[in-house]
């Protein structure tokens, strides 16, 4: 998988959803997307950002991406629907959503982590996933190969020490995207649900986890885009439920 050749036009005509599409491995993912043929609606809580990559697909005549402006600290249950609202206005459809934003919240123990954090890690990493996906799933069935990727964590998978609500927040992913798997299995099995580890990566969250590494020992975001291809594009039809890793172990 991590080897994975897309063909040129492995989404073409596909409309695709990215959360936390300004920046890191989200703006990274909608550029692909959106150079293998999909239009991409970039959600994410800074408009300069989103604008930004908005610019470059446009600039390197890929289809015309859409931009949504939310922040997940503080959308209500009624800003998702709305989305919904004028995603079948527009499309009509929905044919893959990338679960990607995400905080990291404090790196502390439990008995010193602070509970404001501690809520809005879990609201930005467990709620609004489950909110922006329980809004998306009608208009997920009307595609004829729907695919939905939560992102995780190896803490997410096994928790490790002084990662608090991030940890517990990405086993909440885990467990949303099993649930999920199983209930969207229906006798069309049109929407195949999977979580994806992308692992350590070059990316600004990384660093800030780990401010002593060397950033240059971790893979690009460009460098685990294989992985998300795949489970995005038709070559993944009948995977689902599983747990996937973007990099080899």
């Amino acid at each position: 998988m991590q080897d994975y050749q897309a063909p040129a036009d492995l989404l073409k005509d596909r409309i695709i959803l990215v959360t936390g599409a300004g920046s890191g491995i989200g703006r990274t993912a909608a550029k692909t997307y959106a150079a293998h043929g999909a239009t991409v609606v970039l959600v994410g809580r800074t408009v300069s950002k989103l604008e930004s990559v908005y610019d470059e697909i446009e600039a390197a005549g890929h289809p015309k991406p859409a931009i949504v402006p939310m922040n997940f600290e503080g959308a209500a249950v009624k800003d998702y629907e709305e989305l919904a609202m004028t995603l079948e206005d527009n499309f009509g459809k929905l044919d893959g959503l990338l679960h990607n934003a995400g905080i990291l919240g404090d790196r502390s123990p439990v008995e010193m982590y602070d509970p404001e954090t501690w809520n809005k890690v879990m609201h930005v990493n467990a709620t609004a996933p489950f909110l922006l996906s329980r809004a998306m799933i009608p208009l997920l069935r009307m595609s004829d190969a729907a695919s939905v990727i939560f992102t995780s964590s190896g803490v997410g998978r096994q928790a490790k020490a002084y990662w608090g609500a991030y940890a517990v927040s990405k086993f909440a992913v885990e467990g949303l995207s099993q649930l999920l798997a199983d209930e969207l299995d229906d006798d069309r099995h049109n929407v195949r649900v999977n979580s994806l580890n992308p692992g350590a990566t070059r990316t600004n969250m990384r660093a800030h986890a780990y401010p002593a590494e060397n950033p240059q020992q971790n893979p690009t975001p460009e460098e685990l885009m294989p992985v998300y291809l795949y489970l995005m594009g038709s070559d993944s039809i009948g995977v689902s439920g599983q747990q996937v890793d973007a990099q080899s172990k």
